[in-house]
C-alpha cells in the first residue's frame, strides 16, 4: 500500500483525532473524576444532589446514601444522584 492511496483518508483521520482530544478525552477526564467522587463519599459529608437538595450523609451503603436535610427528615437517594461534595463554608 502507497502513501497516495491514503490521500482522501488523511482529513478524517485527522478530524478524529481533533474530536478524540477536544471532546472525548475531557468526557473520559470527567467520568474518572466523577467516578472517583462518589466512591470516597462518606458519613458526614455535605453534599448537594443532582436536583439540588443539600443534606448531610446520615448512612451510605454500595447504592443508595441517607441524607440528613432537615432536623427531622431523612431522605433516601441514589448513590448516583449525588452531584458534588460541598466543603466547609468556614
Amino acid at each position: 500500500m502507497n502513501l497516495e492511496s491514503l490521500g482522501p483518508f488523511v482529513p478524517l483521520i485527522l478530524l478524529f483525532v481533533v474530536f478524540y482530544f477536544l471532546l472525548i478525552r475531557p468526557q473520559q477526564k470527567q467520568q474518572k473524576a466523577r467516578k472517583e467522587m462518589l466512591s470516597a463519599l462518606k458519613k458526614g459529608d455535605r453534599v448537594v444532589t443532582i436536583g439540588g437538595i443539600h443534606g448531610v450523609i446520615k448512612e451510605i451503603d454500595d447504592t443508595t446514601i441517607s441524607l440528613r436535610v432537615a432536623d427531622n427528615l431523612n431522605l433516601k437517594f441514589a448513590r448516583a444522584a449525588v452531584d458534588r461534595i460541598v466543603e466547609d463554608e468556614s
